[in-house]
């Protein structure tokens, strides 16, 4: 392939215009729950994630897990996970039966945020994904979107 080849500037096109969907989705958001919340979408996420762990064998998320599942690098995260413990939304703790390894837990605080922020979060998908349905480039991916199922853990 080259870089003239019509397959491949049609994929670049494609991806060009699911970055652009995300990034307004992302951004919409972000606002959203900046303005109502004091949190950023990225914070969200994180406290989403760590909400659903549970006790028991796989239910606390090593902190690659955690980085996998908000895409971001571990160091990135142990710096937000730092930020929100910092604000008294998240704490951490020892691994009981692995003393090397530290769990992350959502406070009550955290969690009292993340339900409030949550209908928030989910109108500002909302708009975002009704706004990028009038442009005809990203119309057919909100489709997409809108069609998805979320995987179920294996």
């Amino acid at each position: 392939m080259t870089a003239t080849d019509p397959a491949l500037t049609a994929l670049a096109q494609s991806w060009c215009a699911l970055s652009l969907l995300h990034g307004r989705i992302e951004a919409h958001i972000e606002r959203a729950l900046q303005a109502g919340h004091d949190l950023s979408a990225r914070e969200y996420s994180l406290l989403d994630v760590l909400s659903r762990q549970h006790d028991g064998d796989g239910g606390h998320l090593q902190m690659k897990q955690v980085a996998d599942a908000v895409v971001l690098s571990q160091s990135a995260t142990t710096r937000l996970v730092t930020r929100l413990e910092d604000r008294g939304l998240l704490e951490r703790y020892l691994c009981p039966t692995d003393r090397r390894g530290i769990y992350t837990n959502v406070t009550t605080a955290g969690l009292e945020l993340l339900e409030a922020a949550r209908p928030t979060n989910d109108a500002a998908l909302r708009e975002a994904l009704d706004e990028a349905a009038k442009n005809p480039e990203l119309a057919p991916l909100v489709r997409v979107v809108e069609t998805l199922k979320a995987p179920v853990p294996a």
